[in-house]
């Protein structure tokens, strides 16, 4: 009973830690007093945590020191896995590393300086990202999920049955990071036996290529040559809700990626989450594909009005010749948005998605 007790404070002492360190309003935490004794506790926690970062970092040292390592070389992240990572070398060797504990925050698709080691090596600098693709945790904090991307492939597909606000999140999240997004409409073999779906995919997807955005259609039935040419010699990420075939297209392009495949859930039509690390594979043709985890929703609370509008490519051209500084392009006279959606400049459906996701900005 007694163990049972402490191991139940430790934890709870833990999780008021971790509330502590990523709650959006810590003025409003400040507020509450831990006693005397939750203090050491917490203390306590925090001293343990940065005594196995400067342990991590300490034997890597140690390591480099006794010529245990071999000489540093440039190298590739494949694959994360908590406190190690995979590494590969420019001659395609892969090995599992420690990571420097200054060198947190690492992802799958960053270049890196590495020594290898036996069984492991050590990760000891990382080299500048040209992309990096970022989405905020539930508390509202950044998180890289992949780097030095060069397309950012948007999977949507019949089921879960996707929706022209869904779509223009991943596009507004794409065009601020600056990295080319691609729709891919997968699984369209299920659009040949069902007539009306078919029409309602084909009218939510008009509007994309007139805007300048590429939309390939794909499935493991068959017409995949779009999609091969589409990932040649490039660095592609597959992102979407769970249940769109993420991962069945990787088994497809890639027979011996071993992914594992989850089934819609008949009740609610949406995926169970099959993909736990995101890992990095080559193509036979060439290019480079990075399977993250599915996710049901891509929130935007990080971003400001502003850049919502700057993720609407046709809004450019509009931008700033609002008469009033602060127009919300809702009734506004002299709102420069609304004039071009009346003049048919700004489709109906992509100026509703503009104000549901600024609208969702606020909520959060």
């Amino acid at each position: 009973m007694r163990l049972s007790y402490w191991v139940k404070a430790v934890r709870s002492v833990a999780n008021c830690l971790d509330s502590q360190s990523s709650y959006p309003n810590n003025a409003s935490m400040s507020k509450r007093k831990l006693t005397r004794r939750q203090a050491w506790r917490v203390n306590k926690i925090q001293d343990e945590r940065a005594k196995r970062a400067s342990g991590r970092d300490e034997r890597a040292d140690e390591a480099l020191a006794a010529g245990d390592l071999g000489p540093e070389q440039e190298g590739l992240i494949t694959a994360h896995f908590g406190t190690q990572v995979a590494v590969e070398s420019l001659a395609g060797q892969s090995q599992r590393c420690h990571l420097r504990a200054n060198l947190e925050g690492l992802v799958t698709g960053d270049r890196v300086i590495w020594c290898a080691g036996e069984p492991t090596g050590v990760v000891v600098a990382q080299l500048d990202r040209h992309s990096e693709l970022r989405r905020p945790d539930p508390y509202g904090n950044l998180k890289p999920v992949a780097a030095n991307i060069d397309q950012i492939f948007i999977v949507i597909a019949p089921f879960p049955e996707p929706h022209a606000n869904l779509i223009d999140r991943y596009l507004v999240a794409a065009e601020n990071v600056g990295i080319e997004p691609v729709i891919l409409l997968n699984k369209t073999d299920l659009l040949q036996e069902d007539d009306a779906l078919n029409q309602r995919m084909n009218t939510l997807l008009a509007i994309y290529p007139k805007l300048g955005y590429r939309v390939l259609r794909a499935s493991k039935m068959g017409a995949m040559e779009e999609l091969h040419a589409a990932l040649k010699e490039r660095t592609s990420v597959f992102v979407g809700q769970s249940g769109v075939g993420k991962s069945s297209l990787v088994n497809t392009l890639l027979p011996d990626a071993d992914m594992r495949v989850g089934a819609l859930s008949e009740s609610t039509q949406k995926g169970i989450h099959t993909t736990t690390t995101a890992q990095l594979f080559h193509l036979p043709t060439g290019g480079t594909l990075i399977d993250s985890p599915g996710i049901r929703e891509f929130g935007l609370w990080h971003m400001s009005k502003e850049q919502v509008e700057q993720g609407f490519r046709e809004f450019q051209p509009h931008l700033g010749t609002c008469k009033f500084r602060d127009c919300q392009h809702q009734q506004e006279p002299g709102c420069a948005i609304l004039a071009a959606a009346e003049a048919g400049e700004i489709s109906e459906q992509r100026l509703n998605s503009y104000r549901r996701i600024v609208a969702s900005l606020d909520e959060n």
